[in-house]
């Protein structure tokens, strides 16, 4: 499924992400967390494919059991004992639901985290911080770039590297020593390189002098304004919920959720919209395109 969503103006991805990401680690009701980290993982399924389900697999799952297992061990809160430990801490109820909730809540930044480096390219940052702060946006473009680059030429080394008999995997501890030392060596000499070629770019290119301008293809259409103002109300009446306390959920000194008022249902309405934004844009887009190729 081809992403629409991200082909919107960089403002409006970047201000939808913060507003998800901030009410995700913000709000504490799991029926919301629930919500968030389903809908973190079809944007970033959307968006990276296999790659999610590698990632998910890999890190997240141990990563969340990690934290299920460790949180009742330390974490002795709570006000329904279910057993004892064999030190003698007390085995709560609330702490091994809180260690689910948090287990859940981390693999739901990181999901989120990973569509939004996925959108947020590197021109996109410059685009948003290059007016504002030059140097900023500066430092941003060349660290979300310099670790995929290194690894890239890291690789070529150890590749060229093994062409000529010198394998990291083979051979006696110093052997292999000598050749990773051989390896860092190179590549201190081709980021030392890249660093000099970088430096007379910017400086050809007119970098830092004043009155230069910049160009760029993003332009602010109907669509992203509509869309803008979709997540800016939607951020607000979350907002003033938040306030109101409409969907307040306490895991100690034990487990009590708030009533289900209007105000409760409503700020779970909301909140699953402006979740599930990217999910119903994908969708329409879908929709309108099928519509144009029958009417074709």
């Amino acid at each position: 499924m081809k992403d629409s969503f991200s082909r919107l103006h960089p403002v409006v991805c970047f201000f939808f992400y913060i507003s998800v990401i901030l009410f995700t680690m913000l709000e504490n009701n799991p029926f919301c967390l629930c919500i968030s980290l389903v809908c973190a993982f079809v944007n970033a399924i959307t968006l990276n494919g296999k790659k999610t389900l590698a990632l998910t697999v890999k890190y997240l799952f141990p990563m969340m059991l990690m934290v299920i297992i460790i949180n009742p061990l330390f974490n002795h809160s709570g006000a329904t004992i279910l057993n004892y430990l064999p030190w003698g801490n007390p085995l709560t109820l609330e702490s091994v639901l809180y260690g689910f909730f948090a287990a859940a809540l981390l693999c739901s930044v990181v999901l989120w985290f990973s569509s939004f480096h996925k959108v947020m390219t590197t021109d996109k940052l410059v685009y948003l911080f290059g007016r504002l702060s030059p140097a900023l946006s500066l430092l941003l473009s060349m660290s979300f770039r310099l670790v995929p680059k290194l690894s890239s030429q890291t690789k070529e080394v150890r590749d060229s590297q093994r062409a000529l008999g010198r394998d990291l995997s083979k051979g006696s501890i110093f052997t292999r020593l000598k050749t990773a030392i051989k390896i860092i060596s190179v590549m201190i000499t081709r980021v030392l390189e890249d660093s000099v070629e970088t430096a007379d770019s910017m400086k050809s290119r007119g970098y830092g002098l004043k009155g230069r301008t910049a160009f760029s293809l993003y332009s602010f259409r109907q669509r992203d304004f509509a869309v803008m103002s979709a997540i800016v109300i939607m951020s607000l009446v979350m907002i003033a919920l938040k306030l109101c306390h409409a969907v307040d959920f306490r895991f100690f000194p034990s487990v009590k959720s708030g009533e289900l008022t209007a105000e409760a249902v409503l700020c779970c309405v909301v909140y699953s919209l402006l979740m599930l934004l990217p999910i119903m844009i994908n969708i329409w887009e879908g929709i309108k395109w099928k519509r144009l190729q029958s009417a074709i």
